[in-house]
Formats: C-alpha cells, sequence, structure tokens
C-alpha cells in the first residue's frame, strides 16, 4: 500500500485539520469530526445536515457551504458517524426553523444520487422554504434518480492495507457500491461504449425517464479514473440518451463521491421539471460545487 498518510488511524483527523486550513469560510468540530459553514446558525433557515463514512471525497464535506449543505459528519473510513457526531452537527445549525438530514437511500447502494439530493435540498433551504418543503425537495429528487456504477478495480482502506476484494486484470465488477462492496455482476472488461451500455440500460429499465423537462445526466469517478476517461464515458452515455429519445438539460462530470482509489464510475439520470432545475441552477459555493456566487 501507497499512501499520502502519516498513521492509518490519524487520516480523518488529519484530513480535517487541512480541510480548516484550505478553507476558512468553513469550521471544524474536531471533537466531533463535524464540518460546518461558518455562518451557521443562521436564524430562520432551514438546517441541511449529511454525513457518511469518510473514504468518499468530496462528499460529504466538500459540499458544505452556500446553496447546498450546513453541516457534514465525518465518520471514520467507510464507517457511518455515531450519534453523538449527528448531535453535535444538529446543534450547530439549529437555526430554529428545523434540521433535515439528506440521507434518502436507505434500501438501495447509493453511488450519485446523493450529490443531487444535497444540491437541491440546498438551494431550497438557503432560499428560505420550510421544513416540509426541503424534505419533501429531497424525497423527489431521489424518487427521481437511479445511479449504476462500475469497477475496474478494488479500493485499498489505509487501516487494511490491502484491496477490500480481488478484481483480475480481465474483468470488471458491475453494480458496485462506495464502500468497495463487489457488485452484482462480474464480467470480461470491456470498451468505453458497451460499459456505457451496461449502465444506462438497467437506469432505463427501471424509470421512466422520457417527458418535456429531459434529464440530469451525472457521470461520477469513484476516485482512481482520470478526468480523460470520465468525459469519455460522458459521450457515451450522451449517445445512448440521444438515440433513446431522452434530452439532456444538465449534466455533470467529475470526481464527487468516491470510493477512496478505486477506479471505475458510475451514471446517475435525475428526471428533470422547471423547479428542479431553477433550484440545480441556483448559486452553490462549496469547496467542491461552485457556480453563480
Amino acid at each position: 500500500m501507497k499512501k499520502l498518510i502519516n498513521a492509518p488511524a490519524d487520516v480523518v483527523s488529519e484530513s480535517l485539520l487541512g480541510v480548516e486550513a484550505a478553507h476558512p469560510e468553513l469550521r471544524v468540530d474536531h471533537t466531533n469530526k463535524v464540518v460546518l459553514r461558518a455562518d451557521a446558525p443562521r436564524p430562520g433557515k432551514v438546517g441541511l445536515v449529511s454525513g457518511g463514512g469518510s473514504g468518499h471525497e468530496p462528499l460529504h464535506g466538500g459540499f458544505v457551504g452556500q446553496g447546498m449543505l450546513d453541516a457534514a459528519c465525518c465518520g471514520e473510513v467507510f464507517t457511518s458517524p455515531v450519534p453523538d457526531q449527528i448531535l453535535a452537527a444538529t446543534k450547530g445549525v439549529d437555526g430554529g426553523a428545523g434540521v433535515q438530514d439528506s440521507l434518502y437511500t436507505v434500501g438501495r447502494r447509493g453511488v450519485g444520487a446523493t450529490v443531487l439530493v444535497e444540491k437541491i435540498a440546498g438551494a431550497a433551504a438557503e432560499q428560505g422554504r420550510s421544513l416540509t418543503e426541503v424534505a419533501d425537495l429531497a424525497r423527489k429528487v431521489n424518487g427521481g434518480a437511479r445511479s449504476m456504477g462500475m469497477a475496474l478495480t478494488s479500493c485499498t482502506v489505509p487501516q487494511a492495507g490491502s484491496p477490500t476484494f480481488d478484481l483480475p486484470e480481465d474483468e470488471m465488477e458491475l453494480g458496485i457500491g462506495i464502500h468497495g462492496e463487489p457488485g452484482r455482476h462480474r464480467v470480461p472488461l470491456a470498451a468505453a461504449k458497451e460499459i456505457a451500455e451496461m449502465l444506462v440500460d438497467p437506469i432505463l429499465e427501471d424509470h421512466e425517464f422520457a417527458g418535456e423537462g429531459g434529464v440530469l445526466a451525472f457521470v461520477n469517478g469513484m476516485g482512481g479514473t482520470p478526468l480523460i476517461e470520465l468525459y469519455l464515458m460522458y459521450h457515451e452515455v450522451h449517445a445512448l440518451l440521444g438515440k433513446a429519445g431522452i434530452p439532456v438539460a444538465r449534466n455533470l462530470v467529475g470526481n464527487y463521491i468516491t470510493s477512496l482509489d478505486m477506479a471505475g464510475c458510475s451514471v446517475t439520470l435525475l428526471k428533470l421539471d422547471d423547479e428542479l432545475v431553477r433550484l440545480w441552477d441556483a448559486p452553490v459555493n462549496t469547496p467542491a460545487l461552485r457556480w453563480g456566487t
């Protein structure tokens, strides 16, 4: 294992020291490992809290800021935050209008839609919408999105020091999760065009995406795949959607919800309407997502 670390047990706490030094617009509760907006709590604003195991950066701490999250709880690598962390985050962002938990992925492996939930719900909260409205929008996005991921390699958890699963050079894994779980199919390595079909076809079979509003097409890297390959994959995905008669109204390409050093990608589609487009386009200013500010 070759990693830029000091000691495996200190990776999360020392990374948060770097976040604090790099982003003075944020504050870090080092005792509870929580990243918060420096201006939180804001009176009258719904607080939006998310979090999860570390190792998925920039999720979730990289999405704390204007127009997105108010706080993110950082568990140990691939380990859920503990209740004390969640309580500290909630207290830290409670401005009197309620606090919303953005995690609406129970029952399926989240490999992309979480980012879209956090952006759109965050935009609604920034506009001053009520807790009920923000929660309803989060459910709407989660219900209208579908994801499928694949891996070319496993990831290596620092504390383990070896790959989570063995994947031969001539094979790839379909249906993987972001914690290094093996997928539902192991198949021979294929060209990007074929891989795009293997990811897009199940998504289109699982949900109806046709309609005037089009979709948001999100091609996400799992941490170890260069951007040149992700854009190549986006080209293939865009072409497949065109053949299916599904217009792409918005897109996102890059490493936004990762699995440490895993090579691979995921495809997420979100069915859009005018309201979701406006909220997606609304200003956002976080370490990992920024536009319109």
